[in-house]
């Protein structure tokens, strides 16, 4: 009989998780080191460009200069484009504003007589002082993350965008993708000024239903554009097939439990196309697919799935079932007259199965927002 004893497998797997959690955040520490120094290139550029000298002229020159000289003693990375992008990366982000406001912060302390910490940072350190980029970049975040960020010209979205990616663990890709769906432009949508500056500073939040859905949804990854006509069961399919992709434009807290689920009732059958639960909200989200018109009698059918799941599937701790009828043509009017004036259960979406360039969005975006105002100002008028 063998001596050997055998390794326990608990112990084995619980070392090898301390080994890949150390890898991973050595790695992730690196990539950050790098953006800090981007940044702080990009500090050091823009304050030799503000000595007094002509910018244009003078600017030119720098970054040429810097870029022969740093590509010889360093070797590749510091091409004139990519010294450009350290430059725009420190304009970018609005960290000097952040420093301007922990220094009143700290003035504030000093005249109540509290001792100011060493770790507080004085704004527009000078070329020997350190910046703590952690607290207003995030380190989650690697230098090609900042790259892509940096195309957007709006500051509220490049926060979004920045705090979603970290929050959310997007690839470069995800970012990407997220930005040209302009998913900051729809969440927006039905927010008012400080709900969109808070959602700028912390990414999406979800307090309540509302703050889930979207509209409309992106749907370019199902491939459904290039076809001249398809139907329900193709869209669901479809989503099914791409499901990873899906829950990226569904948003956070969504885990998929199943397609097609049965109701039966007095035995008749009925089918909800695809049920996900979003643990955010504590509840089950209910899809309904529709490829042509909505109609009436869409949305009743919704409202009974809502009904029963809120009867018979919902357990007591958790909160009332969602229903999004997912839908390619909507008719407001229907809707209006259709749903409970002060109902937040059943939502109304349309998908685009394609992505649509940056106007087309925007005009879609503002023709849903104008509905929004004016159901908006027929419930008030309700009251």
């Amino acid at each position: 009989m063998s001596s050997k004893k055998s390794l326990s497998k608990n112990i084995y797997n619980d070392i090898k998780q301390v080994i890949d959690d150390a890898r991973s955040r050595s790695f992730r520490a690196v990539n950050f080191l790098i953006v800090e120094a981007y940044w702080n290139i990009g500090r050091l550029i823009v304050e030799e460009e503000q000595k007094g000298k002509k910018r244009a002229e003078y600017g030119s020159y720098l970054i040429k200069e810097l870029s022969e000289r740093l590509t010889k003693d360093f070797g590749r990375g510091f091409t004139e484009s990519n010294i450009k992008y350290f430059r725009l990366f420190y304009l970018s982000f609005p960290i000097r504003h952040a420093l301007s406001d922990e220094l009143e912060h700290s003035k504030l302390h000093a005249l109540s007589g509290e001792s100011v910490t060493s770790k507080q940072v004085i704004p527009h350190a000078t070329r020997h002082e350190s910046i703590e980029l952690k607290n207003y970049l995030r380190p989650e975040l690697s230098w090609t993350h900042y790259r892509i960020l940096l195309k957007l010209e709006k500051e509220k979205a490049r926060l979004f965008y920045m705090n979603e990616a970290a929050n959310s663990n997007w690839s470069t890709r995800e970012l990407d993708r997220q930005i040209n769906s302009l998913l900051f432009e729809r969440l927006s949508l039905s927010k008012n000024k400080k709900a969109v500056l808070r959602m700028a500073k912390r990414g999406q939040i979800i307090n309540k239903p509302n703050d889930l859905i979207k509209d409309p949804y992106v749907l370019e990854f199902l491939g459904l554009e290039n076809r001249e006509k398809y139907y329900e069961a193709d869209l669901e399919k479809a989503l099914i097939d791409h499901l990873q992709k899906f829950l990226l434009e569904l948003g956070k807290g969504f885990s998929f439990i199943s397609r097609q689920k049965r109701v039966t009732l007095d035995s008749e059958h009925f089918y909800i196309d695809l049920v996900f639960y979003n643990r955010l909200t504590k509840s089950h989200i209910l899809f309904d697919l529709k490829v042509g018109k909505l109609t009436h009698q869409d949305i009743g059918q919704m409202q009974m799935y809502v009904n029963y799941f809120n009867r018979e599937i919902k357990l007591k701790e958790e909160n009332e079932t969602i229903g999004i009828i997912l839908c390619a043509e909507k008719n407001n009017a229907v809707i209006k007259y259709t749903l409970p004036p002060k109902q937040k259960q059943i939502f109304i979406s349309r998908y685009i199965p394609y992505l649509p360039t940056e106007d087309e969005l925007k005009n879609e975006i503002m023709k849903e927002k104008l509905n929004f105002e004016t159901r908006s100002n027929y419930l008030k008028g309700k009251r």
